[in-house]
């Protein structure tokens, strides 16, 4: 087989790999986004226990 063909399976080859790692990592995204969502809502009631509850009128 001639150099050059080598050379260009061998490229393709790294094509092919990398499409794949690629696409496998987009397949891990919904996760992240989970975490965001899940993370946000810890800081909501963070802030709504943190925040000091209004004082009661007397009576």
């Amino acid at each position: 087989m001639h150099t050059q063909t080598q050379l260009a399976r061998h490229h393709m080859t790294d094509l092919h790999t990398q499409a794949e790692a690629y696409r496998l990592a987009k397949q891990t995204k919904p996760e992240r986004e989970l975490r965001n969502r899940i993370g946000w809502t810890l800081v909501e009631v963070g802030l709504r226990l943190a925040t000091p509850a209004p004082a009661a009128a007397p009576l």
